[in-house]
């Protein structure tokens, strides 16, 4: 089976390690990945400031750059569930791009989505010997619809012991431009979801979300707290 690769701007800016960690496990399951290099933002972040006209330029483009029939996957159910669910209304007044568009809902598949419920791969040997917690990210899980596929995949890892955190489908405060209009609510939200976290016991918490962890880490850090974030793909393709 062959698939192409898109990989959002967070992770392609700030984790190219996760981005290379989603080739090789795509790759363990006998996959074939194609990556566009020419690909850029899919737009989201200018479609929810309400720039429209600019998410409209990138959203033509992203057409261009993933032509074709292959699934397209990504690492973020975030860009994915946007690209389903949004891309179209962009296209209102063209009918030609608008059925393009809507091509892509049925094309565009999340990672954890594609290996669960598309391939029924779940087993890699994986080995992550720690305690952890899941973050269950507010566009994964509203608008995409992914719960129980990252669980699935993270019951398999060896030596992975996964704790939940209370109120673990509580949003922990990135929310894109919330984060920076709303500061002082994004961090108060931020640091009532990594207290959970640490509650667990938990080394790491596990998000598919690059944007909630780097949000999350963020916190981590400046307080010097002892948990750590990693991204699902990160721990699948560990130890081996």
């Amino acid at each position: 089976m062959e698939v192409q690769l898109f990989i959002p701007c967070f992770i392609d800016q700030f984790y190219p390690s996760t981005a290379m960690s989603v080739v090789k496990v795509l790759r363990k399951a006998g996959v074939k990945v194609t990556y566009n290099p020419e690909q850029t933002c899919c737009g989201q972040p200018a479609f929810n400031s309400g720039y429209w006209n600019e998410a409209r330029t990138l959203a033509v483009k992203f057409i261009s750059d993933f032509e074709g029939d292959q699934l397209i996957i990504v690492p973020s159910a975030s860009c994915g569930g946007y690209v389903k669910n949004n891309f179209a209304r962009l296209f209102d007044d063209d009918g030609k791009k608008q059925a393009e568009a809507n091509c892509l809902k049925v094309r565009i598949v999340e990672f954890t989505d594609f290996l669960v419920n598309h391939l029924k791969f779940t087993g890699f040997n994986s080995i992550f010997p720690h305690r952890v917690t899941y973050h269950d990210a507010c566009s994964a899980l509203r608008e995409y619809g992914i719960k129980r596929e990252p669980r699935l995949l993270l019951e398999k890892v060896n030596g992975l012991e996964l704790v939940e955190m209370e109120d673990t489908e509580v949003c922990c405060g990135f929310g894109g431009t919330f984060a920076a209009k709303f500061h002082h609510i994004s961090a108060a939200m931020t640091e009532q979801k990594v207290g959970f976290a640490l509650e667990t016991g938990a080394e790491y918490i596990i998000s598919t979300e690059a944007s909630c962890l780097m949000n999350i880490e963020s916190y981590i850090r400046k307080q010097r707290l002892p948990i750590k974030t990693i991204h699902l793909a990160d721990v699948l393709a560990s130890g081996w």
